[in-house]
């Protein structure tokens, strides 16, 4: 830390009055003490015999290792030098501490961006490292805070969207009942049939907002017991064997054993693969196979692999496919329907569930690749190299 020529004044100003004031002490404590002396024949007796028995060489010419002004001369000084370097080094630190409240005060004036740069020693240094990493702290909170609303601005606009859309044919069709303007009893069905299919999409989006708003809370509870995830996975696959052959596509299912156990909230698990089936089956036009693989990665993770080998998707696209409301191409939204809030779900499960979820994809298959442990003591790490 740079002092300033006034701060360096200041100090060199305390060290000469600590001195002068010191000299001014010792020359009194002299005065008194050989005053003392002087007056106190027993005590000057007693200190020349210490003087004797400390010289030698004959007469007057006698060399004396000690005498009482020499010593009382030294350990002032020993004393005035530790007294001085102590009160310029309190100085000195009050200085420190006075830098320290001045950048403390330039952040709180909104500075954010500014940083204790200098480098001090023990608890001052200490002190302005808490200080930086306290400012760090709060800007982080503060760009959390501000990200949480933006999401939330960016969640209202999008389901304000959504909805709008459905309730707008809605209101359109009961309208043209409302005011007589058809012709048969067909177009009066007609019309009514479009807005229930219009309102079971609107409600197909509140549920899927609902579930997806509960399942990002962190404290969200999960019904944990010991399930056989192959044979979840084998009755999933069985119930979507139906839609599948309707578009002329198979589902094949692989487990590495026939029993793969693990903990989880079966329930919600099952949400999981059931959106990914229906994302399978949605999006893989002119894809002939979807498969289900399962199985073990060392003793304590599982991994699960939904493929299709339907359209390769963007590279540009992977990272953003479990962003809310995200969809490859906005046309689907028209052909296939959905909330767009299904793989955002999957993700949040999966997260809840101490795993992790990714896409892969190339010209032969796109493939989600869910890791998860078999027990919830248990937690993965993301491996980034497991998406390259």
């Amino acid at each position: 830390m740079r002092l300033t020529a006034r701060e360096k004044s200041e100090l060199f100003g305390e060290g000469i009055v600590t001195v002068i004031l010191l000299l001014l002490l010792n020359l009194s404590i002299y005065v008194l003490l050989d005053q003392m002396i002087k007056s106190n024949p027993a005590l000057a007796d007693g200190i020349f015999q210490i003087k004797m028995s400390l010289s030698f060489g004959p007469g007057p010419y006698h060399v004396r290792f000690w005498s009482w002004g020499g010593l009382f001369v030294t350990i002032m000084l020993v004393a005035d030098v530790f007294i001085v370097y102590w009160r310029l080094i309190r100085r000195y630190r009050q200085m420190q501490l006075h830098h320290i409240i001045s950048e403390l005060h330039y952040i709180a004036e909104g500075h954010f961006d500014h940083r204790i740069s200098f480098q001090l020693q023990g608890d001052m240094q200490r002190i302005a490292q808490s200080i930086n990493a306290l400012v760090d702290s709060t800007i982080k909170s503060m760009e959390e805070e501000r990200q949480i609303e933006r999401s939330k601005d960016e969640l209202i606009t999008n389901v304000s969207h959504d909805i709008r859309t459905p309730l707008t044919s809605i209101i359109g069709y009961l309208g043209l009942i409302e005011d007589k303007q058809y012709h048969s009893k067909e177009d009066i069905f007609k019309y009514t049939h479009t807005a229930y299919l219009k309102a079971k999409e609107m409600k197909a989006l509140v549920e899927d907002l609902f579930e997806y708003t509960k399942v990002r809370q962190t404290d969200t509870p999960l019904n944990m017991t010991q399930i056989d995830l192959g044979q979840m996975i084998e009755q999933i696959a069985a119930s979507f064997e139906l839609e599948a052959s309707k578009k002329e596509m198979k589902i094949t299912t692989e487990l590495e054993t026939k029993h793969i156990m693990m903990e989880a909230d079966a329930e919600k698990l099952a949400r999981v693969f059931n959106n990914l089936l229906s994302n399978a089956l949605k999006y893989g036009n002119g894809g002939r196979h979807i498969f289900l693989k399962v199985s073990y990665a060392g003793a304590h993770e599982i991994i699960v692999e939904v493929a299709n080998d339907g359209p390769m998707i963007p590279a540009k696209a992977l990272e953003q496919l479990f962003d809310r409301f995200y969809r490859v191409e906005s046309s689907r939204s028209k052909e296939t329907g959905g909330s767009g809030l299904g793989l955002a779900i999957a993700q949040s499960i999966i997260d809840l569930h101490n795993g992790y979820i990714y896409a892969l994809s190339d010209q032969k298959l796109t493939s989600f690749i869910i890791h998860l442990p078999v027990k919830q003591i248990y937690k993965i790490e993301k491996n980034k190299e497991l998406k390259n």
